[in-house]
């Protein structure tokens, strides 16, 4: 299979404003070279162009990745992968992918890519098992009217490892250990701490003063979290912080379910608080009955709880809704 090429994969739209500006405003791009048709027009390019980024995004299958535009191959470029499986080789342990860039795309052009397998590499065997490197280059063209050739305007390498996990030499007599044994076990273990940088260490440090700190930006004066070396509003390196209220609403949340991992508690419910002055910050949720389940928009306090005898952290306490 090393060394096939396989056939054109169609774009299902023409490069278009209304999905570049869509993306740009979900990726928080500004440049109005792709947006401000005005702008753009006083440019080099004399119009609108697409992000370079977005080169992979335009000729992408539809929902399940089975669903390709019209005009596309039925070959599956991907088959070497359903290969490996079938031989026991089921797992991902890592993707990468290099984009290269020939040209700017302007409005209406037609993409399609083409792919070749190039290589599989020998079984390598890591820590988490064995497995294969596989790679694959797609090349995209831009469709030209009949007689003219069609022009490439960018590749992308694309390398999979497909890989059998290993087997610990004790995993049977894990696997026998009893609930109680598992217990004591799981007794024992520590919250992980976090990792401290010069960046977040007030954001940390505040916690053993029962503060909530959230960093502010000296000169243009607006919140961010989490913490960073540069205001990501005005780019500047004056930051400070600002001590919250500590009081918001659940803006989204998630229940952990399993795998249960210790020492959390299970099921263990996880918030996305936006705070009064208007950042987000995810935190452990509390004040839940058994059976009871979060709700978008409950109001939440802060209260701060030491784990270990050493690692003070905070959580949301969620205040009862009003039965209607």
């Amino acid at each position: 299979m090393v060394g096939r090429q396989y056939g054109r994969i169609y774009a299902w739209d023409r490069i278009n404003e209304a999905m570049v500006r869509q993306w740009c405003e979900i990726m928080g791009v500004d440049n109005p070279l792709y947006t401000d048709a005005e702008y753009a027009a006083t440019t080099e390019h004399g119009q609108l162009v697409a992000p370079p980024a977005m080169l992979q995004g335009w000729c992408l299958a539809g929902f399940g990745d089975k669903k390709l535009a019209p005009g596309s191959t039925d070959e599956n470029p991907y088959g070497v992968l359903e290969v490996l499986e079938k031989h026991g080789y089921p797992a991902v342990v890592a993707v990468n992918s290099n984009l290269t860039f020939d040209r700017y795309i302007t409005m209406g052009e037609k993409l399609y890519y083409t792919t070749v397998l190039d290589s599989v590499s020998e079984e390598k065997t890591t820590a988490l098992g064995t497995g294969f490197f596989v790679t694959l280059k797609m090349t995209y063209f831009s469709e030209q009217p009949e007689g003219l050739e069609d022009e490439k305007v960018g590749d992308m390498m694309f390398r999979v490892i497909k890989f059998k996990p290993a087997q610990k030499a004790d995993q049977k007599s894990e696997q026998k250990k009893d609930k109680t044994e598992v217990n004591k076990e799981a007794a024992v273990r520590k919250r992980p701490k976090p990792a401290i940088s010069d960046d977040n260490r007030f954001f940390w440090e505040g916690f053993a003063e029962n503060e909530l700190r959230i960093q502010a930006c000296n000169r243009c004066k607006k919140l961010q979290h989490p913490p960073a070396p540069v205001c990501m509003h005005c780019h500047t390196f004056d930051l400070g912080y600002q001590v919250a209220s500590g009081k918001g609403e659940l803006y989204s949340f998630v229940v952990m379910h399993y795998p249960h991992v210790a020492p959390f508690d299970s099921p263990n419910p996880i918030g996305l608080i936006e705070l009064e002055e208007g950042v987000r910050i995810p935190a452990g949720l509390i004040g839940l009955e058994e059976g009871e389940s979060p709700k978008i928009g409950q109001k939440v306090q802060v209260e701060f709880h030491t784990f270990d005898g050493e690692l003070t952290l905070p959580q949301f306490r969620l205040v009862p809704t009003k039965e209607s």
